[in-house]
């Protein structure tokens, strides 16, 4: 064994794939004084029994750059090291068995020519002649990817353990991690046991890379890391005669892939209910371990695909496995530097899919170790957007029940988890389900996404079409647009900064001017040094040295470090307060009328002006009132202590009555929001967008002499834009937009939507994307022929950079 040094430029925790990935990469980019410990052997855990596919498209346009690099460095890493990989690009087919799949699979195909990727949709009789085996009965079409592949997962990471080994890192098998030692927000050391020898080594970061004992490491650093080990089962064939290569099939409809490797046959499942596995912890002598045979719940699996693939009912079964592997609440994996922590990096919880994702992770997560920031945008996966309750061993459990089935259930747009439910609770919660509130869950959060009419029943019928709440989103729509609506809006992360220093400190952190009066709010976005968008948030001067910054629900905590983070030698103190206050938005023509009825004080734009809050008596309680909206329409923000919400919402909905005052949900708000060109956060604006780009230069205030991002700003305003953030809308009413949909300006792919919906005021679904437009002034950039692909068919669209809705901002200001 190695002799381990006394101090290391940083500690790897774990010795599967990622692991091995970020040692690499590291090394490739001249660190030096790299440890990696493994507690067994490297793969030991859950890598050496992974399927081995490797895919290139994944959910957004980064995800699918960082699995399509792992494909190009599997495939040049036996040639470096030595190490046969068994990378081969065999290509990979998906077959859908309903015409809903079959439009899922047909926008996937889409999306995957917006992002660079070759893919072809074919017919049933198209995959019967790549996949003679195949019993196409009830197939209704299927997509083929040429270039994605599979490989041998165990010696892709031993092939990248013993290229960062010639780069000269350390890796010490049979080293297990006892202790993590810190000091406030610094991890300061790790302790080790090798065989009964112990010792120390001092460091300056960790990566907890230690897979599904990522969440019991993150503890031992004082991170949160959720994740929770499933059983995972495939089984192989004895050699079948005259079996050649073949494409890796993914079958989805009945939750199996099929992988051919060296004459037999892989069969691997995803089925709908899972197993999770070692709810009192994984066994401390764990290695290469498999688990007990569960035939009866496979089985299920195996008979469909027997129909499937005939020649398996020939096929004698020479293995069948159950092996663990983690899971987190999303199905998304864990990058980053983790929210607790400043020294403490995380790279696990890989869903399966760590193999064709380790290479692009391990070389995102090495770039950003190295520079200090994200090299692109990876709020997908960025560990940062796990929520602290997050890490609850019984959420977990419940949660991973799910989770792996989530990974080949139809992905329907607006489909909600249906386990682990209920956590976090809005005051008005039980006042809108007595009301026909469906909820959507998001960070945990229930929240009314639609209201369902008195006959109808209060739950989602999920389609690629038109689903069952598509009238009820339009009328509440229509309400806001022509009279008055009120929804929740209590999710919001709500964040205090106070102390002498508190205006300094944001005019430091964010783009906007912060030197204003008591009581004005600032729309404004917090940058990176590359002027990207790293938070998108509004701020209230509560108090002289007081501002509430109020952010999605989803990045309060991603927000709320990013301050921490920058927060230097200015006297501040922040603290989330999302619980203290409630959050009712009252918008709508007629919301000022509304307000008016129920409390004294005056709403006038003389006394509160758009942009401005005021203290106010509401029936017989207190709250504040915030004169701005992300729908684009008159209307407040109601701010009620928690104490007061069920009060303050009674009030309001008794006298909305006599308005005809309709109760609105989320999928109003997100309609509303695109009509008016709103930019919403980790869509339409992420780190990587610029802030002049995404058309958000407004505010900015670049006469400021010192703010995070400024540089960059100035830079961009002299050099010229590349790229312009357009609206769209389509020119049929009838298609419907959901996002990663491809822009085609004058018959050219150009770029991708982020974010699409229906504009039920517009009466056509809208969407938004980027487009390039170096060198080009509007006029010439509009001066095009524009469409949107839709599922393979492309619809003619309206481009412009104002929005469809009400342009001059009007409405909001009467």
């Amino acid at each position: 064994m190695p002799s381990l040094p006394s101090h290391a430029r940083v500690v790897i925790i774990g010795g599967g794939v990622i692991g091995c990935s970020v040692a690499y990469h590291l090394t490739k980019m001249g660190w030096k004084d790299v440890v990696l410990l493994e507690r067994k052997q490297l793969t030991s855990g859950t890598t050496w029994h992974a399927a081995g596919l490797i895919a290139q498209l994944r959910a957004s346009a980064n995800m699918t750059k960082l699995a399509k690099y792992s494909q190009e460095l599997y495939g040049s890493l036996e040639a470096e090291t030595g190490v046969a990989t068994g990378f081969k690009r065999c290509g990979s087919i998906t077959v859908a068995l309903t015409d809903e799949r079959k439009e899922e699979i047909f926008r996937q195909a889409g999306m995957a020519r917006a992002f660079g990727v070759d893919v072809e949709e074919i017919s049933p009789e198209e995959v019967k002649m790549r996949y003679e085996h195949l019993n196409i009965d009830g197939v209704t079409a299927g997509v083929y990817l040429p270039k994605d592949g599979q490989g041998d997962p165990a010696n892709i990471a031993l092939a990248l353990a013993k290229g960062a080994r010639q780069n000269g890192a350390l890796i010490a098998e049979r080293t297990k991690v006892t202790r993590i030692n810190k000091t406030g927000r610094r991890v300061q050391s790790v302790e080790w046991d090798q065989d009964g020898e112990t010792g120390t080594i001092t460091c300056d970061m960790i990566v907890n890379s230690a897979g599904m004992w990522g969440h019991e490491v993150g503890r031992m650093a004082g991170v949160n890391v959720p994740l929770h080990a499933c059983e995972h089962f495939y089984i192989v064939t004895e050699a079948i005669h005259g079996l050649t290569q073949l494409p890796v099939l993914r079958v989805p409809d009945e939750c199996a892939y099929y992988k051919e490797d060296a004459g037999k046959m892989l069969l691997g499942a995803f089925e709908p209910n899972a197993k999770p596995w070692a709810m009192d912890g994984i066994p401390t002598d764990f290695e290469f371990d498999q688990l007990p045979e569960d035939f009866d719940h496979f089985e299920p699996i195996l008979e469909a695909a027997v129909e499937r693939l005939p020649m398996l009912a020939e096929a004698g079964i020479h293995t069948f496995f159950n092996g663990p592997e983690s899971f987190t609440p999303d199905d998304a994996y864990h990058l980053g530097l983790a929210p607790e922590m400043d020294n403490v990096w995380v790279a696990a919880g890989f869903n399966s899919i760590g193999i064709q994702s380790a290479g692009g992770a391990g070389m995102a997560l090495s770039q950003w170790m190295d520079g200090g920031e994200k090299p692109f945008d990876l709020g997908d996966v960025d560990i940062s957007r796990m929520q602290p309750f997050q890490g609850n061993k019984t959420y977990l459990f419940e949660r991973s029940r799910e989770t792996l089935g989530l990974l080949y259930a139809d992905h329907f747009p607006f489909r909600q988890k249906e386990t682990a439910r209920g956590i976090r609770r809005t005051p008005f919660h039980e006042h809108l389900l007595e009301r026909g509130a469906v909820m959507g869950e998001l960070a945990g959060w229930e929240r009314a996404n639609w209201f369902a009419r008195e006959a109808q029943k209060a739950e989602y019928e999920y389609s690629w079409s038109r689903q069952n709440f598509f009238d009820n989103v339009r009328e509440e729509h229509m309400a806001v647009r022509q009279n008055v609506g009120m929804y929740d809006m209590s999710s919001f992360g709500k964040i205090r900064v106070e102390g002498r220093d508190a205006m300094a400190f944001m005019n430091y952190v964010g783009g906007g001017d912060y030197d204003v009066p008591v009581g004005k709010i600032v729309y404004t976005q917090f940058l990176n040094n590359q002027g990207g968008i790293e938070a998108d948030v509004t701020v209230t001067r509560i108090e002289e040295e007081c501002y509430l910054v109020v952010t999605p629900a989803a990045t309060r905590l991603a927000d709320q470090t990013w301050m921490r983070r920058h927060k230097g030698d200015f006297n501040v103190v922040i603290t989330d307060v999302t619980a203290g206050e409630g959050i009712l938005a009252v918008m709508g023509p007629r919301s000022r009328e509304l307000l008016q009825a129920v409390s004294p004080n005056d709403f006038s734009n003389d006394m509160n002006p758009f942009g401005t809050a005021q203290e106010i008596e509401i029936g017989m309680g207190l709250a504040r009132v915030h004169r701005v909206t992300y729908v684009g329409e008159l209307g407040w923000e109601v701010y009620v202590p928690s104490d007061m919400c069920g009060h303050v919402f009674e009030t309001l909905a008794t006298a909305g009555f006599d308005f005809g005052m309709r109760l609105c949900g989320m999928h109003m708000m997100d309609s509303c929001r695109m009509e008016k060109g709103f930019r919403h956060f980790g869509h339409d604006i992420t780190s990587e967008d610029h802030v002049l780009e995404a058309g958000l230069g407004f505010a900015v205030k670049r006469d400021k002499p010192s703010f995070i991002g400024r540089d960059a700003v100035l830079r961009k305003r002299d050099e010229g834009l590349e790229k312009r953030l357009v609206q769209f809308k389509l020119t049929d009413p009838e298609p419907l937009l959901y996002h990663n949909e491809p822009i085609v300006r004058d018959g050219k792919v150009v770029g991708y939507l982020t974010s699409g919906g229906y504009g039920h005021h517009l009466g056509a679904a809208i969407g938004m994307g980027y487009v390039p437009c170096k060198g080009e002034s509007i006029a010439e950039m509009l001066d095009s022929t524009y469409e949107i692909d839709v599922m393979g068919t492309r619809v003619k669209a309206e481009a412009q950079t104002k929005p469809f809705y009400d342009p001059k901002s009007e409405r909001v200001k009467v």
